[in-house]
């Protein structure tokens, strides 16, 4: 195995000498930012709604906006780096997220705070997919230490958002807990000689097919969420007949259109539906417990935002040391069956919950939500880049990561809607159906033989 990670550009030159465990962190701290843009911008709603005098579902589209923006934004500049290149594609992104958070800090009301979030978080995609597809295109002898370095640093970013979250809101301005995945751009210099190194394949970007996939992806997620953003029956019904287009055109697309935006052989792939399903799974128990887990412990137990933050920074222990473990063995049976086994555990976990009042196990069940979310990026990457032909893997990548965001969405607004009619400790043993699903899809994966 080689200790550093050597890269040239298209021209020949050399462009950057990293160690595997060096890139990998890079690459995590470039995707880590993300998370904060729902868990970190969530306990700042409150004070969003109270300053910009909007009703808690008007609030609501502030994290509805960024979790759809996000999954399209990582599929739409995961194509765009497989066509133009990694560094083309982070750099374009760049600019979207930095025009983004302006507008989210100087914007007046709350449209146009949405906006600025919808454009923030498209930009945060660029970051994502840019990472994923680096990590992706790591040397197979480098990859275990750049996927060890990739989730550990994720794991930490995930477990210290909520804390980040009430630390701005509190101290400083909610505005600043918005904003926080700009972060990102912070990383972008630090990865853009190895980006140089990922040149794009020239191939023409289908735009119909990308807008196709964009509403499609907008109107399932906010259908879902119909209930608990209290949407008008002829919004509803606008959304659905958006859906029913918008799919029916994408699949006619994909049947006839060579290059379309989503790739024939990657619908029609095994290995990608199931890594899929993991992730759906993963996701959707990880958005649903960071809902209702803080919701719990600050109105049944007293405690405060800061609190619950403190409380969970462990987790970013937790997951570190299990995402650098998992990158030992990512591509293997070994990853795959650990995999399953923590998002068993957070099931169980996530189910006992409803059942005591002592809040550790609520603790533990987020906490292990963190875990699975960091080791299954590390586990469906190492997957994907052993399967996916190069040319492919920053597109297969960027769409993996949309059905994740849009699984996610599916969590938060399941518990959403169920509030409504249950206690909240109830609905936690109702979404530890979500990462039952990831354990039992995860035991399916199995890793290409070519890398």
């Amino acid at each position: 195995m080689t200790t550093d990670q050597a890269v040239t550009t298209p021209t020949g030159q050399p462009a950057a000498v990293l160690s595997a465990r060096s890139a990998g962190l890079r690459y995590g701290a470039l995707f880590g930012p993300a998370v904060f843009g729902v868990t970190a911008a969530g306990v700042a709603l409150p004070d969003v709604a109270k300053a910009l005098d909007a009703t808690p579902a008007t609030a609501a589209w502030v994290l509805t906006a960024h979790a759809l923006a996000l999954g399209v934004g990582t599929a739409l500049f995961g194509r765009l780096a497989d066509s133009k290149g990694v560094r083309t594609s982070l750099l374009i992104g760049s600019l979207v997220l930095a025009v983004g958070t302006v507008i989210c800090l100087l914007a007046p009301n709350i449209g146009i705070l949405v906006g600025g979030r919808f454009v923030l978080a498209a930009g945060s995609g660029a970051m994502t997919s840019g990472a994923l597809a680096l990590s992706a295109s790591a040397p197979p002898a480098d990859r275990p230490k750049v996927l060890g370095g990739f989730g550990a640093t994720m794991a930490i970013f995930s477990a210290s958002a909520t804390l980040a979250g009430g630390v701005f809101t509190q101290w400083v301005t909610w505005r600043i807990a918005l904003v926080l995945p700009a972060l990102s751009l912070l990383v972008v210099p630090l990865v853009l000689r190895a980006a140089s190194a990922r040149a794009g394949s020239g191939r023409r970007l289908d735009l119909p097919g990308a807008v196709m996939l964009t509403v499609a992806a907008m109107s399932f997620l906010l259908l879902i969420q119909s209930y608990s953003l209290g949407l008008s029956a002829a919004l509803v019904i606008g959304l659905a007949v958006a859906l029913v287009v918008s799919l029916g055109g994408l699949i006619q697309r994909v049947r006839t259109t060579e290059g379309s935006f989503v790739p024939r052989k990657l619908v029609a792939d095994g290995v990608f539906l199931r890594a899929s399903i993991t992730g759906v799974g993963a996701y959707a128990g990880l958005f649903a417990a960071m809902y209702l887990v803080p919701q719990i412990l600050v109105g049944q137990h007293g405690w405060s935002v800061l609190a619950v933050g403190t409380w969970l920074l462990p987790g970013a222990v937790v997951g570190a040391v299990l995402s650098r473990f998992a990158g030992k063995f990512a591509g293997s049976a070994t990853g795959a069956v650990m995999l399953s086994l923590i998002a068993l555990a957070m099931a169980v976990v996530l189910a006992l919950s409803a059942a005591v009042t002592n809040p550790t196990p609520l603790l533990i069940g987020a906490s292990l939500g963190f875990a699975a979310f960091a080791v299954t990026q590390v586990i469906t990457t190492a997957l994907m880049s052993a399967h996916v032909e190069p040319a492919l893997r920053g597109g297969a990548m960027g769409l993996l990561n949309l059905t994740f965001f849009v699984g996610g969405g599916v969590g938060s607004a399941t518990a959403g809607a169920l509030v409504k009619s249950m206690d909240l400790t109830s609905v936690l043993a109702v979404v530890a159906v979500f990462p039952l699903i990831a354990a039992a899809a995860a035991l399916t994966l199995r890793a290409s033989k070519s890398a």
